[in-house]
């Protein structure tokens, strides 16, 4: 057992661990707990009842939060030509191609969150995969972040869009917000947020499909949500 902060200890008395909250309940708790000298994010970790070791059954989309994330994301686009011109127009932070790909991959140069690309580029940019992949970095179609609308790809990100994939344990891991936004703007987010996963339920998938919702702070002690009341 890690041994924890006795600011933590103190916070973590105020959840009863075995009970299951309700939204607005658990929100109201995760940030009563953000003891943190800075601006703590809200993360939601939502477990599904999927196995995502079959293709049929994998969960993965994006979706933009009402409220944004409240965090500032450095967008790099692999394009050329007009669509370079259209990227940097639309506030991309780093436009290029086979000259950032080679940048990436001798100097180990990741000075940003988020990868869009042009169709066109998915031939430079999947020779990156195995260092932009394991950080998940790599553009793919069903996030928006291979696409010919760079201007709306861009506009989306800096809005606050979120991307949602399973982990190995089948569990999907996305920050809400940050605790200064207050109870009813991170719900907005959460409600935003499941809706979507819940809209990318695989057709194979049997049985309950949100297994457990749990919400924490950076520093702070989990608090779970019943999921039987987040269900649309």
């Amino acid at each position: 057992m890690p041994k924890r902060s006795k600011t933590y200890t103190e916070s973590a008395k105020l959840i009863n661990k075995e009970n299951l909250y309700d939204v607005k309940e658990a929100l109201d708790l995760v940030t009563q707990t953000a003891k943190a000298k800075f601006d703590e994010t809200v993360e939601v970790h939502i477990k599904l009842g999927v196995d995502g070791r079959h293709a049929d059954q994998q969960v993965r989309g994006a979706v933009v939060l009402p409220h944004g994330t409240g965090k500032t994301h450095r967008v790099l686009v692999f394009a050329k030509g007009p669509k370079a011109q259209e990227a940097e127009a639309a506030g991309a932070d780093y436009v290029g191609a086979d000259e950032l790909a080679q940048k990436i991959q001798s100097e180990n140069w990741f000075d940003f969150d988020v990868v869009v690309a042009t169709p066109d580029m998915m031939g430079v940019v999947g020779k990156l995969g195995k260092v932009l992949g394991p950080k998940g970095l790599m553009p793919n179609p069903k996030s928006g972040t291979v696409t010919m609308d760079i201007e709306r790809a861009l506009q989306d990100i800096k809005a606050g869009k979120v991307e949602y994939r399973l982990d190995k344990t089948n569990i999907v891991h996305t920050p809400l917000g940050k605790v200064s936004f207050g109870v009813d703007k991170l719900q907005d987010n959460f409600n935003t947020l499941v809706e979507a996963v819940v809209k990318a339920k695989p057709s194979a998938a049997k049985g309950q499909y949100l297994k457990s919702i749990t919400v924490a702070s950076t520093m702070g002690p989990g608090v779970k949500i019943n999921p039987m009341k987040v269900m649309p």
